[in-house]
């Protein structure tokens, strides 16, 4: 069957690389696009009723799949949709669709004028990952701006209204995150309607803009700056650019538990020779964030360093990413996210954590 309807499956051994980021992963046995909430739900229970293994996909921006591919069915969230109430004097709800393209929204809320998610711009990937992986960048998580989504729970098979607040929400992560029974449906964020940003904390964005920590500026030169410090990084896509054939950072800023922190800097001083200063910032209580990028160049990997053959390798703009060359494979590039694992925990003790999703791989 090749037809493309909703809720259909379409195709034999559907290459997953073309539904990914990194160009990536072996055939899907099955295909299903569902383009709207109520095809998404029953694409769902027929596939559960089947006993089938099902594998959500929305932008495939976070996700790395095996060589082998996924032999149960992909249902492909491209569910589009939009609704804006104002719920207080200049506050407003922004109601989206699990399948909306997320920068989309984000340019969207831009130009009508609605605050909070302009440091969150040229985020790849869709509405519903975004509370999953709880977003963030430029001093900003969508936790701060998530009220509520819905959720379709495959174990009874109802939907219902799930606050942020019981999500669990932390640094990149949530109580969504890994769970094969819960998929969002839609997510509803509160934007102020000020036409301004919210307060600029994070030091590159202000460089980049020109004002103090903690000024607000305009939400169109919030976004313009943002999409150029990440378009610098190979964070923006770019099919004919392979330094953003990636899955964005592929390692977490590790939380390092207090205790373990001076051992941390005594063996980062005994390699480097007490360089200093170390990046480091509050990881919540009883822990301490490191920048993983940092780490992992003192490691020794440098921006370019090769992995398998030259097939695939860390971005020549960003250690953080790592990216098919055009030709690579998922073992390759699982080969080079272990050496660069492995090297920062030789060197400094510290173990990295990945970013992205992996299906039916792993590190």
């Amino acid at each position: 069957m090749t037809t493309r309807s909703s809720g259909e499956a379409v195709g034999v051994a559907v290459p997953l690389a073309e539904h990914t980021t990194l160009h990536l992963g072996g055939p899907a046995a099955r295909l299903v696009e569902a383009t709207t909430a109520e095809d998404l739900v029953e694409a769902l229970r027929r596939a559960d009723t089947g006993g089938d293994d099902v594998l959500v996909l929305g932008g495939g921006s976070n996700l790395v799949v095996g060589d082998e591919g996924f032999a149960g069915t992909v249902v492909r969230v491209a569910t589009t949709g939009r609704r804006a109430d104002r719920v207080a004097d200049g506050t407003v709800q922004l109601t989206v669709e699990a399948g909306e393209d997320w920068d989309a929204v984000v340019a969207a809320a831009v130009a009508d004028g609605l605050s909070g998610v302009e440091c969150l711009s040229g985020i790849p990937g869709r509405v519903g990952a975004v509370p999953v992986q709880n977003v963030g960048a430029y001093g900003v998580e969508v936790a701060e701006l998530l009220d509520s989504v819905d959720v379709y729970d495959r174990l009874d098979g109802c939907v219902r209204t799930v606050p942020a607040a019981d999500l669990g929400l932390a640094y990149r992560t949530s109580r969504l995150k890994g769970s094969a029974t819960s998929v969002v449906l839609r997510a509803r964020f509160a934007l102020a309607d000020s036409g301004s940003s919210v307060p600029i904390r994070y030091p590159e964005l202000a460089r980049a803009l020109g004002v103090e920590l903690g000024d607000r500026v305009p939400l169109a030169a919030a976004r313009e700056a943002v999409l150029a410090l990440r378009a610098g990084k190979g964070m923006v896509l770019d099919p004919a650019d392979h330094d953003t054939w990636s899955a964005g950072s592929f390692f977490t800023n590790p939380l390092v538990p207090d205790e373990a922190v001076p051992e941390v800097l005594a063996r980062i001083a005994e390699r480097l020779g007490g360089e200093a200063p170390v990046p480091r910032y509050p990881g919540g209580p009883g822990r301490t964030k490191f920048s993983a990028a940092w780490l992992i160049e003192r490691a020794g990997f440098r921006r370019g360093h090769q992995g398998p053959g030259g097939r695939v390798a860390l971005s020549s703009k960003h250690t953080l990413a790592l990216t098919n060359r055009g030709t690579g494979s998922t073992a390759d590039l699982l080969a080079l996210a272990s050496e660069v694992r492995d090297g920062v925990r030789a060197a400094f003790g510290v173990v990295l954590e990945p970013e992205p999703v992996l299906v039916n791989c792993a590190l």
